[in-house]
């Protein structure tokens, strides 16, 4: 990080730079996620608080992203994956993307205390500590556990929209960031195995880096298994029900057929057709925790109707 990374642009920044800046597509499944915690928890928003809220988690979502391209432009300039972002292709500078996080992290914690409660914005204003801190400063260049605990970041949305509508943490928002938790690593470490040459080098400490192909197969499939079980507990609580049921069950064998095929290749094979088969996984598993948390909202829009059977055993 020299002072060279602070000269001004070759050009004027547009907005559309600025934009790119929140990762707008990472943010797209946050601003999902906390809304299914909002409006599957067991108390009534309403709609303006709703979408106010829903706003101020996306502006910090966004946050979060400008302040990671900010700390991480030295690497993204070496990486093909990330070397067009606005910080290292010149379009923004390393000052234009801090100054951003941080107004955006102020402004969507401080809004999100007054639109609904403190509880929330407390966990908004932990969520982008830790993706811009212990994550992205600390874990991400420190270990190849980075995204095992890092990916705690991504999870807290859901309890973030759960907090909006309750004032607090409960088993079932608790249950919706374990299913963000335990995904993150296998839906990551299957990027990561087709990226390896850019984290290669870039220095970042992957998994495929430090401990090779085989490994990392071995880990995507093992958390895999691990986390299908924890899927199906939120079936048996107050946010699922016999429609989740259902569809958790059909979508965990898909995923695991997909980490069966990432496990069983070798190397060869991967390089052979172009990791086709992790990328496959990668991108369903993206579909996968999308459709997961649209059936928890499906549950919560039966239970509003009134359509949801009385006699469905509930654990939590």
């Amino acid at each position: 990080m020299t002072d060279a990374s602070w000269s001004t642009t070759a050009r004027e920044p547009e907005f559309g730079d600025y934009v790119e800046l929140l990762k707008p597509r990472v943010m797209r499944l946050v601003v999902f996620t906390a809304a299914v915690g909002l409006l599957a928890a067991p108390v009534a928003v309403h709609p303006v608080i709703a979408a106010a809220s829903i706003l101020c988690i996306a502006v910090g979502a966004g946050a979060s992203g400008a302040l990671n391209m900010w700390w991480d432009s030295d690497i993204d300039a070496v990486m093909s994956r990330t070397k067009g972002r606005p910080v290292p292709s010149g379009r923004l500078t390393r000052g234009d993307a801090l100054a951003v996080g941080l107004v955006l992290s102020c402004f969507s914690v401080v809004m999100l205390a007054l639109f609904a409660n403190l509880a929330a914005a407390a966990l908004l204003a932990f969520t982008i500590f830790f993706y811009a801190v212990v994550y992205s400063m600390w874990l991400k260049r420190a270990t190849p556990q980075n995204i095992v605990i890092g990916g705690a970041a991504g999870a807290f949305p859901p309890m973030i929209g759960w907090a909006v509508a309750t004032g607090g943490v409960s088993a079932a928002s608790v249950a919706m960031f374990l299913l963000i938790f335990l995904w993150t690593p296998p839906h990551f470490w299957a990027l990561a195995l087709f990226r390896n040459d850019d984290y290669t080098r870039a220095g970042v400490p992957m998994l495929p880096v430090t401990a090779g192909e085989r490994s990392t197969r071995n880990h995507i499939f093992a958390y895999s298994l691990v986390l299908l079980p924890v899927t199906i507990v939120p079936a048996f609580s107050t946010i699922g029900g016999p429609v989740y049921l259902v569809g958790v069950l059909l979508l965990n064998a898909k995923l695991l057929l997909g980490a069966w095929a990432v496990w069983r290749r070798t190397e060869a094979a991967a390089q052979a057709d172009k990791f086709r088969a992790e990328k496959r996984f990668f991108g369903f598993s993206i579909l996968y925790m999308t459709l997961i948390f649209a059936l928890i909202l499906a549950e919560a829009a039966l239970r509003d109707g009134g359509l949801a059977p009385a006699h469905w055993p509930t654990l939590f």
